[in-house]
């Protein structure tokens, strides 16, 4: 019988705790007989060796051939119905014969599932959330068939009370459903091998068997595999029966010129005749609508297509009118073409009119230019990649979301793209970019020193505090407040009043510079209670009436419908004290004709918004126009102050009079290139992120640059600063490819030099924004004479932005921006059974593929050693020895021989 210690370094003690024994024993003045103490002596040896092996980790170690068997069960989309009843029989007589041996069950898809002791144990996704689940609702999870007993039929006029309770986030039981679907939606084989193995014990002889159809999603299967310290066996199941079509691929050039005739190649697969509809869309607009016949297979089918006047087109194939098809997720796929050819700009225009003389002319000098409204601004950065360069010509904040707003900084600091901002009385602080997320990209602040020959402003801010303002509507208005008193400048004055169903001073009419006590006062403000606004208009007049300011304003924001009131009255006798009234309507709830009409009748501006987030840019606009100070309209003559080759050729001394800008700061590392006479900033630049944004805080159209339009330098002025602002791309001598393998993206770049030879040990980096605008900076490795490679997980679906840089010796040379777009899961695929991989995974872990349910659990050759730890049995065995000591050194057996006779 083997035996083994654990702990092996613990037998050293028996060298320090053996002669120390000795050592007393030989030293003892003891008077018992010698024999009792030698006996003594080897008692004590003894009990001590028993000790120390048991500290050792004395172990027997058997022979078993008991088997520990973990089954991998494949849940994933893939395995249709016939597979699962394969796999039931399979177990069904697997288990039958399973007599001594152990088993447990561990289901995968696209994570591993919870493990269960016995097959009725298991639970379908990784944790219940399954088909099981799907058609009950938890205990505590209302109908959405019965109405909620907080819902009301209405509310009066100044009462809170909620009209209806709308439950805005998912239910617990739409929620399971999500977790199941993203589940199912994937197979990583390889992390549910490693998971095993870790279940496995010692002491068993241990095995996995795998039953699936072997097509995997993501992990590298074999190589976990190879690191297995159990064979793995497996069992091949049949891949879905049911009528599917698919499109698999669509096949398109990864770059053309423009106005360049290419094909869009759809690849559509079918395990069975049926006729479609396929209908190609090139963004939003369908080019393509025909009826084809599909046969059973793979189906290519081309269609010719050219790109003019855009930079990136997304390519979508659909097919529909199918006579028979079980899953809908796969019957679309995208592709992403770039087009080379003329730099392009987009232009967003409050009035589009106004700017087609700068269209014109960059039109002119090879510049293609488009003009949308503010309702063109682009939702997405795919829009906004068709474009080298962005520019905002009076446009407010409060006409653009918070989301397009980061999207444009997602696409100047992450993407290299161009931005550039024009003045005019929308722009800048006047259109409430204050605290934006585009003024963190400008290189001017939009607040500014007020002039001291400017008129002083004294402002009282009157905001609705009822119950339906809570939350982040409370939190937007509060920050609004405290952004306008920000913007005030030391000669103003601000104070705030709060209302629900009466009204509260919040702060008190007081110089604008005591900030941070104005900032305490207005955090203190909690939403509650009804709405009665009169009460509040009345005592913001009664406030400003004795203010001494030359400008008076208020700003009143309600989201309800208020108690009744003189309204009109109250705001028509502020007019005549030369006080205006300015309205914020929030949400539809809001009485929008009655705002509209006190800010009509208090000669003031009516603003609506139905996006809380808005609400600082309102606030923020509404203080800079109030003001009457960001505005100088007095006519200037540029000046140089800085030379740049951006200005080459440009004789700027015979520029013409300008006739108004806008005031701002510059930012401290920006450059000011031209300015006006009194300093102010009047085209200012930096770099920001891997791109540019510049300011022009005058305007290009008649407004103020009413004489530049007939200046024989307006063309080139114009081209030259928007070549510089502009994203720069440069395709020669590279040659980038982008393709999706399975969850992960391949990026490959070939590079040659300008003589043609291979350019290697450059820098190449590569910035990936994913579909939530997540930025992931990579850098590519060499992998041969002038070619780099990486590779990135691609979870998410929907479009991947790239762009790609080149340089050496802290030099660019080339850049270049690309896309990849992410459509369904692999695992939506039609695919037949993976038995090669099966076949390799057995073969590389020792294991057997396709075994018979009955050979599982037989005996063979293999068996494993059951560690049995014995130091119990040491410890007692020592217990009693000690006993035994204990007695031969307390008790002289010599005395005890006389009664032996």
């Amino acid at each position: 019988m083997p035996l083994e210690l654990t702990r092996p370094w613990a037998l050293a003690s028996l060298l320090v705790l053996a002669p120390v024994v000795a050592y007393y024993f030989a030293r003892s003045l003891s008077d018992f007989p010698r024999p009792q103490r030698v006996v003594s002596l080897i008692v004590r040896l003894t009990l001590i060796a028993l000790l120390v092996l048991a500290l050792g980790g004395l172990t027997l170690l058997r022979d078993t051939r008991q088997r520990f068997i973990v089954f991998l069960l494949d849940q994933s989309t893939s395995v249709g119905e016939s597979a699962q009843a394969k796999a039931d029989a399979f177990l069904d007589e697997a288990l039958a014969k399973q007599g001594r041996h152990q088993a447990v069950f561990l289901p995968f898809a696209s994570e591993v599932g919870a493990m269960a002791d016995r097959r009725a144990d298991v639970i379908a996704g990784p944790d219940g959330a399954g088909a099981a689940d799907d058609n009950k609702l938890s205990s505590d999870e209302p109908s959405s068939d019965e109405p909620s007993s907080d819902e009301s039929d209405g509310a009066a006029p100044g009462s809170d009370e909620p009209l209806a309770v709308v439950q805005t986030g998912p239910t617990p039981k739409q929620q399971r459903e999500e977790r199941w679907r993203r589940y199912r939606d994937g197979t990583n084989l390889a992390s549910a091998i490693e998971a095993a193995v870790g279940y496995l014990p010692p002491g068993y002889v241990p095995e996995i068997v795998v039953l699936s159809d072997g097509n995997t999603t993501d992990g590298d299967a074999l190589a976990a595999a190879a690191r297995s310290r159990a064979p793995i066996s497996t069992v091949p199941l049949p891949t879905r029966t049911e009528p599917e079509v698919q499109v698999s691929e669509v096949v398109v050039p990864a770059e053309v010129r423009e106005g360049e005739p290419f094909y869009v190649e759809a690849v559509i697969f079918s395990n069975h005749p049926d006729k479609a509809l396929v209908e190609i869309f090139k963004g939003d607009h369908k080019v393509v609508s025909e009826e084809h016949e599909l046969k059973v297979g793979e189906n290519r089918l081309r269609f010719q297509q050219s790109i003019e006047r855009a930079r990136l087109a997304a390519y979508t194939v659909r097919v529909t009118k199918l006579s028979e098809d079980t899953l809908l997720d796969n019957n679309s796929e995208s592709g992403l073409v770039f087009a080379a050819g003329k730099p392009r700009v987009l232009i967003i225009e409050s009035d589009p009119n106004l700017i087609r003389d700068l269209a014109y002319a960059l039109e002119q000098e090879g510049v293609e230019a488009d003009v949308r409204p503010p309702q063109g601004m682009p939702d997405s950065l795919a829009d906004l990649q068709n474009y080298e360069l962005l520019m905002l010509s009076n446009v407010p904040a409060t006409s653009l979301t918070g989301q397009q707003m980061e999207l444009v900084r997602t696409y100047v600091q992450q993407l290299g793209g161009g931005f550039m901002m024009l003045g005019g009385e929308q722009s800048f602080g006047l259109g409430g970019y204050y605290k934006t997320s585009l003024e963190e990209i400008l290189p001017v602040r939009s607040d500014f020193q007020k002039e001291k020959e400017t008129p002083s402003l004294a402002m009282v801010l009157v905001i609705d505090k009822s119950g339906s303002m809570s939350g982040e509507k409370m939190e937007m208005a509060k920050s609004a407040a405290r952004g306008a008193g920000e913007l005030l400048g030391r000669r103003d004055k601000l104070g705030v009043l709060a209302f629900d169903g009466e009204t509260y001073l919040i702060s008190e009419l007081q110089s604008a510079d005591n900030k941070a006590k104005i900032s305490d006062e207005i955090a203190r403000i909690e939403a509650g209670g009804g709405t009665s606004m009169y009460p509040g208009m009345e005592q913001a007049y009664e406030m400003l009436q004795s203010a001494s300011a030359k400008l008076k304003h208020v700003i009143v924001l309600t989201d309800g419908v208020s108690a009744p009131g003189d309204f009109e009255g109250i705001a028509q006798e502020m007019a005549s004290q030369r006080i205006t009234v300015s309205t914020v309507a929030v949400g539809e709830g809001a009485d929008v004709d009655l705002l509209e009409s006190i800010a009509r009748a208090g000669k003031g501006r009516y603003h609506f918004t139905n996006d809380a987030t808005q609400i600082p840019q309102i606030f923020a606009k509404e203080t800079v126009t109030a003001s009457k100070s960001a505005i100088n309209e007095q006519p200037f003559l540029p000046q140089t102050i800085r030379a740049t080759h951006a200005l080459k050729e440009l004789d700027m001394e015979t520029a013409p009079f300008l006739l108004g800008f806008v005031m701002t700061r510059p930012k401290p590392t920006c450059e000011v290139i031209l300015a006006t006479e009194s300093g102010d900033p009047l085209l200012a630049w930096w770099r920001y992120g891997l791109g540019m944004a510049t300011a022009f805080t005058s305007d290009a159209k008649s407004r103020w640059a009413a004489e530049w339009i007939t200046w024989e330098g307006y063309s080139k002025f114009w081209t030259q600063i928007v070549r510089q602002t502009m994203r720069k791309s440069d395709a020669r001598g590279v040659m980038v490819h982008a393709q999706r393998r399975g969850q992960r993206a391949v990026v490959e770049v070939d590079a040659v030099d300008d003589l043609g030879q291979f350019l290697n040990q450059a820098d190449v980096e590569l910035t990936v924004i994913d579909p939530q605008l997540k930025r992931q900076p990579l850098r590519l490795r060499q992998t041969a004479p002038g070619r780099y490679l990486a590779e990135f997980a691609t979870p998410r679906s929907g479009p991947y932005h790239l762009d790609l840089a080149v340089g050496r010796n802290e030099r660019q040379l080339y850049r270049q921006s690309r896309g990849l777009t992410v459509g369904y899961s692999d695992e939506l695929r039609i695919q037949p059974t993976n038995e090669p991989l099966l076949r390799s995974l057995a073969e590389r872990s020792g294991g057997r593929y396709d075994p018979t349910p009955a050979s599982l659990f037989e005996d063979d050759e293999r068996a494993a050693e059951r560690p049995t730890p014995l130091w119990p049995h040491l410890v007692t065995a020592a217990l009693l020895l000690l006993i035994v000591d204990v007695a031969l050194r307390r008790i002289d057996f010599g005395l005890l021989a006389p009664f032996r006779g």
